[in-house]
């Protein structure tokens, strides 16, 4: 089976299959996204690498960004792929190769991956949350992925979490502001500015020119060195991210929600604050048998993200609510 993986900075094509319950990649390919472009263009350039990587191309898995429609196999303008507006790749890849095709958001995507494969395994009810550039959550319910009426089930990262703050998903104030690697890259420049305004030092930038280049990767950096500002930082976010998650919790009472990305790399960072405000916030009957874990496919997870909805489409088993 193939599955592509298509986002704003590049797209993967990797070939995989399901062995006795493991997900096994067998060879992958990656190309820049190239917006110059037609978006048909670019198919034709992941199907040339699938072609080269394997002389059978049987059945297609499909991660990609939304909006999008799953049903109807169209990508509806991701703010992410300009120009890539109501673009039919299901009839497209269907006509081409006559094999069955499925589509599906990335976020959706990567929470069947990690339902089937990672660290949901088992679980019936989970959440996974993306918490990389940007933030959005997959659901699933009773064993069944929860797409909602027009696809956009789980874009909790428009939540507003404050009436002002750092800006995700067009919102000040937004969950996505607050926890995400832009988000954490405005948090750092927030707090730079005062503390540089004040005659003050700080760890991860030494004057305002540096000020735009200020990342999460950097400050996360400092705090694990034991700068307090980076670890300020941090701890803003993991308070946000517990005010976010509370509401989750309260709202779907999960089993488990499962964080990708930036919380698989600093969660000693982030966890401490989180903890203690769902806690505080949380309906204790519900917090106490939910389990925060990281995501265990790791950088990954986008090929799994793909191959899982190729696999779970053909075993008839992602039913969907």
């Amino acid at each position: 089976m193939v599955g592509f993986d298509i986002g704003g900075t590049k797209c993967a094509v990797c070939i995989g299959e399901d062995i006795g319950g493991e997900l096994i990649i067998n060879d992958k390919r990656v190309i820049p996204t190239d917006h110059s472009v037609s978006p048909y263009d670019m198919i034709d350039r992941m199907c040339i690498l699938a072609e080269e990587m394997s002389d059978k191309i049987d059945v297609i898995g499909i991660s990609c960004g939304g909006p999008l429609n799953s049903k109807k196999g169209i990508i509806m303008s991701p703010p992410n792929l300009l120009g890539w507006n109501d673009v039919s790749i299901v009839e497209y890849l269907k006509a081409r190769y006559n094999t069955n095709v499925y589509l599906e958001n990335d976020a959706n995507a990567c929470a069947v991956a990690e339902w089937k494969y990672g660290a949901g395994k088992g679980v019936d009810n989970m959440i996974f949350m993306t918490f990389g550039t940007g933030l959005g959550a997959g659901i699933i319910l009773d064993g069944k992925l929860y797409r909602g009426t027009s696809d956009m089930a789980g874009e909790v990262g428009h939540i507003r979490l404050k009436k002002f703050g750092p800006v995700g998903y067009g919102k000040a104030g937004s969950f996505e502001g607050f926890c995400s690697g832009g988000g954490i890259a405005q948090l750092g420049k927030m707090y730079a500015q005062e503390k540089l305004q004040m005659g003050e030092s700080v760890s991860f930038c030494r004057d305002f020119s540096e000020l735009e280049g200020i990342n999460a990767k950097f400050i996360a950096e400092c705090a694990k060195r034991g700068e307090e500002d980076a670890i300020e930082v941090y701890n803003t976010c993991g308070e946000m991210l517990g005010h976010g998650l509370s509401i989750i919790v309260d709202i779907l009472n999960p089993r488990m929600i499962v964080l990708g990305s930036i919380f698989q790399r600093s969660e000693n960072l982030i966890r401490p604050k989180m903890q203690e405000v769902l806690k505080k916030e949380c309906l204790s009957y519900s917090l106490n048998v939910c389990e925060v874990v990281p995501a265990k496919l790791g950088d990954n997870i986008g090929d799994y993200a793909a191959l899982s909805i190729a696999v779970m489409n053909e075993e008839g088993n992602l039913w969907t609510i």
